[in-house]
């Protein structure tokens, strides 16, 4: 298995990576950051939307830590493959299949959102979309924690995810959110071709205007 150096784009693109196991994002365990993030900040249980959820992970442990959870991505095979998951887990998430590009019904309103790679993803063509829906389904006072790739990142790209820059992840979320903490980190890492990858990422934690 050889990580793509092309971002995938469409539905299509997103669900043959899934099919094919080149899924580099995918650790497969909670992500660390999450976990931190939500004890620095003392993020209690209250309504939570994962974006890009993928297959479920952090979704389902969001749920098994008391939140009321909806989580959605465009590929049909990541949610399938996240419901078959929680079939074997005691909580409940509202997993569904929705494309951000295209003003879907995800619900909400929440009070809490988390995006591990949406933002970078879709903010060179589709920010405008990702950007309504987000203020469309937040409570004033939610929190939106986003892990993005890292323009700092000294690694060559190819494999990696996209790289975006502190001050204009800042400035473009301002007319919606106010700036928390934004630290660096690291991505989970997962092992492609005997090589662990671990990109360095902004940690961004925001709180909604009211």
């Amino acid at each position: 298995m050889t990580a793509s150096p092309r971002p995938p784009k469409t539905l299509e693109d997103w669900d043959a990576r899934y099919a094919d196991g080149n899924t580099p994002w995918d650790s497969g365990r909670p992500s660390t950051n999450l976990i931190r993030l939500l004890a620095d900040h003392r993020v209690a249980p209250c309504r939570a939307l994962e974006i890009g959820c993928g297959t479920g992970t952090n979704a389902i442990y969001l749920a098994e830590w008391g939140f009321s959870v909806t989580a959605v991505d465009i590929s049909p095979r990541a949610i399938a493959a996240a419901q078959a998951k929680l079939a074997d887990r005691d909580v409940k998430v509202d997993f569904r299949q929705a494309d951000l590009t295209a003003d879907p019904d995800v619900g909400g309103p929440f009070d809490f959102v988390f995006d591990r790679g949406v933002y970078h993803t879709l903010r060179e063509h589709h920010l405008r979309e990702l950007l309504a829906v987000l203020g469309r389904v937040t409570n004033p006072g939610a929190t939106y924690i986003a892990l993005a790739g890292n323009a700092n990142e000294s690694q060559p790209r190819e494999g990696g995810p996209p790289r975006v820059r502190a001050e204009g992840m800042c400035a473009v979320l301002s007319p919606l959110f106010d700036l928390v903490s934004l630290s660096e980190c690291r991505f989970d890492g997962v092992v492609i071709d005997g090589q662990a990858l671990e990109p360095l990422a902004w940690a961004g934690v925001f709180r909604r205007r009211a």
